[in-house]
């Protein structure tokens, strides 16, 4: 079979010939040990210096070449491509309040933790009301962001599964207040977040327009939702706010006639229902190690949902090689009969993978995941 008939066959709950495989990212470090070369591809710090230095056409050459190379190189069924930064006539370096903390164009404080290796957070931002946020009645698109899409389509699209990574409109705490902030103005304030999830969705929407046009086959969006626990802003303001926005983001991706995975790891199990409700295919963010068990989930979901994942990204950090193919035995006795996994990470190959984790990631993939699955 081809890579993107892995795909479809285990969103559709068919089996095909072997157990899918692929990741919704993969950091520079990894990437560079496989590749054997730079690449500005997830390199965090590294790529966001290059753009405020003007380098922006170089960043995006490196996405078009080292997204395909890799997804040759370990054996991807499917890619994952995101927006790129915008072509600009003028790049300019933002106010820096400290090595890796700074103040943007619109006034936001970020900061950046090298050694976490994750994104930055929003830890100041302008005041904002209700009254500041207007919901614009048309959204521009700048056709320059999906250069990389467009490349990965041409070059991948014959053969692999190509996913186009959308903005997620559904809680936009990262746009405007941050976190912490939002999560209050989503307990006092219903005005502020109806407008602002009302402004961010207008502009997912219509992304993934435009992203499904240049030719993708899905569409993944991915704000978290949860922590270990469950929902950061708990089961009642999640129905209340972010599902009517989620409902809506699936609406305009199976309008496009796209399949919608969603990725949000953490402790999911109190909102699993709206999703397979929402109409959405796939979920990735499986962490095995908080309770979210492949078993459990597949005995519940199973013919529903197709789950990406199965192994813990702790795991391929700080575990062995035999660890890691336990933990792939587990994930594939446990979920693949009759399609409906896709193996992957519990998230993305985060910084400080071990090499020889995601290589025995990947043969024991091949060793356990040929259909029929052996009992």
């Amino acid at each position: 079979m081809l890579p993107k008939e892995r795909i479809i066959a285990a969103l559709e709950h068919r089996e095909g010939d072997r157990v899918p495989i692929g990741e919704i990212g993969a950091d520079w470090d990894i990437v560079e040990r496989a590749l054997g070369h730079p690449t500005f591809y997830r390199s965090k710090w590294k790529e966001w210096v290059a753009e405020w230095e003007g380098r922006r056409d170089e960043v995006v050459k490196s996405y078009q070449r080292d997204i395909p190379e890799l997804a040759r190189i370990f054996d991807w069924d499917f890619v994952v491509v995101p927006l790129v930064p915008a072509r600009r006539e003028r790049y300019t370096k933002p106010e820096m309040l400290g090595e890796y903390t700074w103040r943007d164009e619109r006034g936001r404080v970020w900061q950046y933790a090298p050694e976490a290796g994750g994104q930055p957070m929003l830890v100041e931002g302008p005041p904002m009301e209700a009254k500041d946020i207007v919901v614009p009645e048309r959204v521009e698109i700048d056709e320059s962001r999906l250069e990389a899409i467009v490349h990965v389509v041409k070059e991948l699209g014959g053969t692999h599964f190509v996913f186009g990574r959308a903005p997620d409109g559904t809680f936009p705490w990262a746009e405007t207040v941050g976190m912490e902030e939002y999560l209050i103005r989503m307990a006092t304030d219903p005005e502020f977040t109806t407008k602002t999830i009302a402004a961010a969705l207008k502009a997912s929407v219509a992304w993934i327009d435009a992203i499904s046009d240049a030719g993708v086959d899905g569409i993944l969006v991915g704000t978290d939702y949860c922590d270990n626990v469950g929902p950061l802003m708990g089961p009642r303001l999640f129905r209340q706010y972010v599902l009517p926005a989620f409902r809506e983001t699936a609406k305009t991706v199976h309008a496009k006639d796209k399949y919608l995975v969603k990725h949000t790891d953490g402790n999911t199990w109190s909102i699993l229902d709206d999703f397979v409700a929402a109409g959405v295919e796939g979920w990735q963010g499986i962490q095995p190690r908080i309770g979210m068990d492949l078993k459990l989930l597949k005995e519940k979901y199973a013919g529903t949902l197709c789950f990406f994942g199965g192994v813990n990204c702790e795991t391929l950090t700080l575990g062995t090689p035999a660890d890691v193919e336990e933990e792939v035995k587990y994930a594939i006795q446990s979920a693949a009969r009759k399609g409906g996994l896709v193996l992957t990470s519990g998230n993305t190959l985060q910084v400080g993978t071990k090499w020889e984790n995601y290589r025995a990631m990947r043969a024991s993939a091949s060793e356990y995941g040929r259909y029929p699955i052996r009992a």
